[in-house]
């Protein structure tokens, strides 16, 4: 893993450590906070994770927080926990503005389902973190943690950087493709996308409705699994109708039996360069019976064309307005983007959203077989190019399947820098998933130890 900077004791802290500190009294939510942005203000001129935090409004709700607990009133799951929001989900008192300018200004006057549940469960919220344009490939100003050179990922590029600079324990991102799973995995970070349907997204940017995914950001496995607190169905989003069950509890106890994993490297293995590949290796090799080499069928090479057809045919519907409104606002692969979906042929776009379904089905002999899936969750490290977030390509089968995955901080690449293992879980089997990964963790550490 890769190491934390060491600026502020209470901003190291994962989210379980806080809680736990917290309830013995040892610790305020004051000063957990009064942590977290001291070490914005240290860090953020070279990193960047920001689009706007609010050092008075963020205080205010650690003093509550502290309040609440010392009164004896009932407290939430993430009660006095620092947490940081994607900027394309709405908060009350907080701009959204969606990595563009053309929202420069706007605040939305209630807060999305997401963040009043999570308000409810105690968190304090800082702010709101960088998103690319429009949650799409145009980056915004964010660098990555352990080299400013090197993109952190995207689009929830600022809620991972967050997260690896060790400015809040917690942050809250999106996937329509692979903008959870990838700046984790480049930034060193546990990155978690639930099962489609398993977090409301009323209140955030909708980019494409059939493959948009809420996930989460974190430093453990433990504290991913804090999310079942705001987790389950929605009746203002038709999508979302999925309740995974007792997460928690399920995801922090130990398997009865170890876990047998497909390791899977798709379709598209000639992309992964070879440090991660031996990495991987080497991975199998650890996990010895536990890991199975198997492959896809041969019509999982087609899913990449299927996804890109839905997600520019949905964000053109959704989000063209913008290139409407302000042209030359808009990024240049944005517009492409917006030209593709308004010219994909509505055959097209219904056969690529039945394929869906088709390829869901079609894992269903291996789910029977295995515990979970094991693959690449990026090609490799983060690249050394801050115009670009990297290659989606490892995440986005499972997420056109709409399956959760969650991504370890297990290898380092060739240049000392952060290299995700993506986990793959069946569909509503969330907890099932986190518990499996916090097998693989221990086993890797145990022979990290080892040597």
């Amino acid at each position: 893993m890769v190491k934390r900077i060491e600026i502020g004791e209470p901003a190291n802290l994962t989210a379980s450590e806080i809680i736990y500190q917290l309830a013995e009294g040892s610790l305020s939510a004051e000063a957990v906070t009064k942590a977290c942005l001291a070490r914005i203000e240290a860090l953020e001129p070279s990193v960047h994770a920001w689009a706007h935090y609010d050092s008075q409004l963020a205080l205010m709700q650690a003093k509550e927080a502290d309040r609440r607990r010392m009164q004896g009133l009932p407290l939430g799951p993430l009660h006095g926990v620092p947490i940081g929001l994607k900027d394309i989900i709405d908060a009350r008192g907080l701009p959204t503005e969606n990595g563009t300018p053309l929202d420069a200004g706007n605040r939305p006057l209630e807060d999305a389902t997401l963040t009043r549940r999570l308000r409810n469960a105690g968190a304090v919220i800082l702010g709101k973190t960088v998103s690319s344009e429009l949650a799409y490939f145009h980056p915004g100003p964010t660098t990555n943690p352990h080299d400013p050179n090197r993109t952190p990922g995207g689009s929830s590029s600022g809620s991972a950087a967050a997260v690896a600079a060790g400015m809040v324990p917690f942050a809250v991102g999106t996937q329509t493709n692979g903008s959870v799973i990838r700046p984790a995995a480049f930034c060193g970070v546990v990155g978690y996308k639930p099962s489609f349907g398993a977090v409301p997204r009323t209140g955030v940017l909708k980019a494409a409705q059939s493959l948009d995914h809420v996930g989460f950001f974190a430093r453990s496995v433990e504290d991913i699994a804090l999310a079942a607190c705001v987790m389950g169905p929605d009746d203002k989003d038709a999508g979302c109708t999925i309740n995974p069950g007792p997460l928690l509890e399920t995801a922090l106890s130990d398997p009865l039996v170890a876990p047998d994993l497909a390791m899977v490297y798709t379709p598209f293995r000639k992309r992964l360069d070879e440090t991660t590949l031996a990495g991987l290796a080497e991975v199998v090799d650890v996990l010895g019976e536990h890991a199975t080499e198997t492959e896809l069928p041969e019509v999982f090479g087609r899913g990449a064309g299927w996804l890109a057809t839905i997600m520019a045919s949905e964000m053109a519907r959704n989000l063209n307005h913008y290139v409407e409104r302000g042209s030359d606002q808009i990024s240049d692969a944005f517009k492409a983007l917006m030209d593709q979906g308004n010219s994909t042929l509505a055959v097209d776009y219904l056969a690529a959203r039945d394929m869906q379904q088709v390829l869901v089905d079609s894992l269903d002999p291996l789910f029977e077989r295995f515990d979970a899936i094991m693959t690449p969750a990026a090609i490799g490290e983060a690249p050394a190019d801050l115009t670009s977030t990297g290659d989606p390509i490892f995440c986005t089968l499972w997420t056109f399947c709409g399956l959760p995955a969650i991504t370890l901080p297990i290898l380092t690449g060739s240049n000392n820098m952060p290299v995700g293992v993506q986990l793959v879980g069946r569909r509503g089997q969330d907890a099932k998933l986190l518990r499996t990964a916090r097998w693989v963790l221990s086993q890797c550490s145990a022979e990290e130890e080892a040597e």
